[in-house]
């Protein structure tokens, strides 16, 4: 996947996310995809934290510093607010930014704890979750089974609420983004989503088309009927444009759409159109020029970082001063009174366990897969922007890996190291 557009290998390591940390989850939903003995394990907070650790540490030599890392497992907020806290803490002091996913059902006192020391200090400047919200979920406290999506956008205004007043009462800075499941049950109720956390001020719509990995309880086949270009289309109606994906990729298109943008007022416009040659052409000097992940920077160094990059490469100038023109040009005059709101659209799309677990070994012992439907899987997996950490096996896996190779087994050993009940002295 080495494209013009791919910032996988140039301008980032991949994602990275936390496994075998807290499995359990108290919600029932379909699909899942935990694996079916996921819930027999105990949640505990010091072994969390020190298996955060050690996968953090990993990833800081073998991927460097500055990349994006989720503590995520099965239920996030099942950890005691203290050991939720020093994970977080250990996973920035081994360079991620992390993010917190949840189903957001929990209580404001719970995040303060986390964000806030005993004595009334911050004790993050900024923290970050991803709260999925949709009507697949079964358990929420505030409606236990959905029958739309607009059923849910109390919820989704709760959860909102909930980070602002953290702002309000603490000047701790949040950063929100909402995920979903989609399904041929709430495809058409997409849109109204993505207008509803738009309204709310969500930072990031991430959307997941349904895929066989995980409980097969959980599963009904009538998923499949479900298309990446359709949940597309409605994520674009939502938004009420194009959302162009092509311009800057991040590892495998099957696999990810991303397109970044800024609501201006009641508009949307993405940083880049990919079928506007000149702004590829503006593309291919941003990431031939910056330095770095530029994101991790303080926004006085990444000031500096780049208008030192355009001193040294003065013939770049006019690209970069003419993209300016046309995105401010788009943003019209929306962006005169301040109204602007950056914001990313996702979408991740995971592949089917069935066919994850024989690539998987094929890949493993060196094969490339004749079958072309195992063919792709390969090549997905090996462009695979989402990696999960085994410090044992000397390995980063995709996360498809996990969740349809090694969760089993490994949630089986955990239960044994774990178990629900502690044994009486």
């Amino acid at each position: 996947m080495q494209t013009p557009a791919q910032l996988l290998g140039r301008k980032l390591t991949g994602c990275q996310g936390t496994h075998g940390v807290f499995p359990a989850c108290n919600f029932g939903c379909q699909p899942c995809y935990l694996s079916a003995n996921s819930n027999r394990v105990r949640v505990d907070g010091a072994h969390t934290v020190a298996e955060v650790e050690r996968q953090m540490a990993f990833f800081r030599e073998r991927r460097g510093p500055a990349q994006y890392a989720q503590l995520i497992g099965g239920e996030v907020s099942l950890l005691p607010a203290e050991a939720h806290a020093e994970a977080l803490e250990m996973m920035r002091r081994y360079g991620r930014m992390p993010m917190s996913f949840s189903h957001g059902d929990f209580d404001y006192e719970y995040l303060e704890e986390i964000a806030v020391r005993p004595d009334g200090s911050r004790r993050f400047d900024l923290v970050s979750f991803a709260i999925h919200i949709d009507s697949t979920m079964r358990g929420r406290r505030g409606i236990r089974h959905a029958g739309s999506e607009r059923e849910l956008h109390p919820e989704r205004r709760r959860v909102r609420e909930m980070f602002d007043r953290l702002t309000a009462e603490h000047g701790v800075r949040t950063h929100l983004a909402h995920n979903m499941t989609v399904t041929p049950d709430n495809l058409d109720e997409v849109a109204d989503v993505v207008r509803v956390c738009r309204e709310l001020g969500y930072r990031m719509c991430s959307f997941q088309p349904a895929a066989m990995v995980g409980d097969q309880r959980r599963w009904d086949e009538g998923y499949r009927t479900l298309t990446d270009d359709a949940v597309w289309a409605e994520a674009e109606r939502g938004a009420g444009t194009r959302l162009p994906y092509k311009a800057l990729q991040v590892g495998d298109l099957r696999c990810n759409r991303v397109t970044y943008g800024v609501w201006a007022a009641d508009r949307y416009v993405p940083l880049l159109d990919d079928a506007d040659p000149r702004d590829l052409r503006a593309r291919d000097v941003f990431l031939a020029r910056l330095p770095g992940n530029l994101l991790f920077a303080p926004p006085l160094i990444a000031a500096a970082r780049v208008a030192r990059a355009l001193l040294l490469h003065p013939a770049d100038i006019p690209t970069v001063v003419s993209w300016a023109q046309r995105f401010a040009r788009r943003l019209g005059v929306r962006a005169v009174g301040g109204d602007l709101h950056p914001t990313t659209y996702v979408m991740h799309s995971f592949m089917d366990a069935a066919d994850v677990a024989p690539a998987w070994d094929l890949l493993q012992r060196g094969v490339r897969a004749t079958d072309p439907k195992l063919l792709t899987t390969q090549e997905r997996l090996q462009a695979c922007a989402y990696g999960m950490a085994h410090p044992d096996r000397d390995e980063i896996v995709p996360a498809c890996v996990q969740h349809s190779v090694f969760d089993e087994a490994e949630n089986a050993r955990l239960g044994a190291l774990l178990p629900l009940y502690r044994p009486r002295d």
